[in-house]
């Protein structure tokens, strides 16, 4: 019995269901400004323009290399795709204090927001950092990535000409 259209069906079937599950809109996470001032990711997306959201801590070594390699080519990709840089440290309460002293010395330009690691984690479903998030102009996550190698922020650029 030839089972190849009944696959193809399924198949064409699925589709839809996994570009839906592809763009998810990201949860309603409440982040802290350096300040100490509560901002929620919702209100930082959907405005038209793309987010790249990255999740970081000041001992991740892959995290610094990530957003070290994104700073490099940041204002280009403001000027061509509009995109902004949101960079949410999960540090845990006694290290917190090393994040401003950390983005000062690298001069990252981006948002640095501060926020709960259990909490995004769960909220998100990954394990791992460096957790980077392509986000639409319309808030959807459109890419997720754990972990950096040299030149996963170029991978990042290719995905960002596609919106």
């Amino acid at each position: 019995m030839n089972h190849k259209p009944l696959l193809l069906l399924l198949i064409l079937f699925l589709l839809p269901l996994a570009a839906a599950e592809a763009q998810q809109g990201v949860p309603d996470l409440v982040f802290r400004t350096l300040d100490g001032e509560e901002v929620r990711l919702k209100q930082l997306v959907g405005d038209g323009r793309p987010r790249i959201l990255s999740f970081w801590a000041t001992w991740c070594a892959p995290c610094k290399r990530e957003l070290d390699a994104i700073a490099g080519h940041y204002a280009e990709w403001q000027r061509a795709y509009g995109v902004e840089v949101i960079a949410v440290s999960i540090d845990s309460r006694r290290a917190l204090s090393k994040v401003p002293e950390l983005v000062e010395s690298k001069g990252w330009p981006y948002r640095i927001f501060v926020g709960d690691e259990r909490e995004i984690m769960g909220a998100l479903g990954f394990q791992t950092i460096p957790q980077t998030y392509l986000i639409d102009g319309q808030g959807r996550i459109v890419k997720s990535h754990s972990g950096y190698q040299p030149g996963d922020e170029l991978k990042l650029l290719e995905r960002l000409k596609e919106l």
